[in-house]
């Protein structure tokens, strides 16, 4: 992209997010990142570090604001049971201004942690979940 006009920079108002397909309204924000794994090359002559990439890691993070027991309804009952929830996430980013939209399938999430509560008077109660990926897709792409 040569130029840029600042109305095209995307803004997360219009991000969305489906977890195995229940639309999200509640979330206020929502990262997912590959995270590459290196290994240290050792080479005679050579003075600097090398590395070679030998895999990567999918972490990311879910917040909402907490207006139901979404969560808990998805993965009391599995942690009781010794199971583990996966789960499939589409997370999309778009912007009436931008020159396109974003949108990455996650699989086979699993979060972390599961918040029984979490609450504090006077205050909006808020949850964040992180969670690990094994694969992604990426299904649209903000392109010029």
């Amino acid at each position: 992209m040569d130029t840029m006009n600042a109305q095209q920079v995307m803004s997360g108002t219009e991000g969305e997010v489906w977890i195995d397909g229940d639309y999200m309204a509640q979330v206020t924000a929502f990262k997912a990142e590959v995270n590459l794994i290196k290994e240290e090359v050792n080479q005679v002559k050579k003075r600097g570090k090398q590395y070679k990439v030998t895999g990567w890691e999918g972490k990311g993070t879910l917040k909402m604001n907490h207006v139901s027991s979404y969560m808990i309804q998805k993965m009391a009952d599995n942690i009781k049971a010794g199971h583990q929830t996966v789960c499939t996430i589409i997370a999309k980013l778009s912007d009436p201004d931008a020159v396109g939209d974003e949108r990455v399938v996650i699989r086979d999430a699993t979060f972390d942690k599961l918040t029984l509560m979490d609450w504090e008077a006077k205050k909006l109660t808020e949850e964040s979940y992180d969670f690990t990926f094994t694969d992604y897709d990426i299904q649209d792409m903000a392109e010029e």
